[in-house]
């Protein structure tokens, strides 16, 4: 009777556990995103406050904030072969 009682008894706390998370999921699901929109948020911010310090542009105004790096190709690295595919 013992052994009976103890599967039973599992048995209603994992469905117990079951019913519990499928209410309370989408809770918990909201609140960890506001909790991870805020996170972003304070980065946003941090990152934003040094690009509201600049004069607002005009529309059509083009400016470029980085140069890229050019490098010099080597040009003599090998030779072209011209092949055929032969049937």
């Amino acid at each position: 009777m013992g052994l009976l009682k103890t599967i039973l008894i599992i048995a209603l706390v994992y469905y117990g556990i079951k019913v519990l998370s499928r209410i309370f999921a989408p809770f918990l699901i909201k609140f960890a995103a506001k909790k991870a929109e805020q996170r972003f948020g304070e980065q946003f911010g941090q990152f934003g406050s040094q690009h509201r310090k600049e004069a607002p542009k005009k529309e059509g105004e083009v400016t470029i904030d980085k140069i890229p790096n050019t490098k010099a190709s080597n040009k003599d690295v090998g030779d072209y072969v011209d092949y055929e595919e032969i049937d």
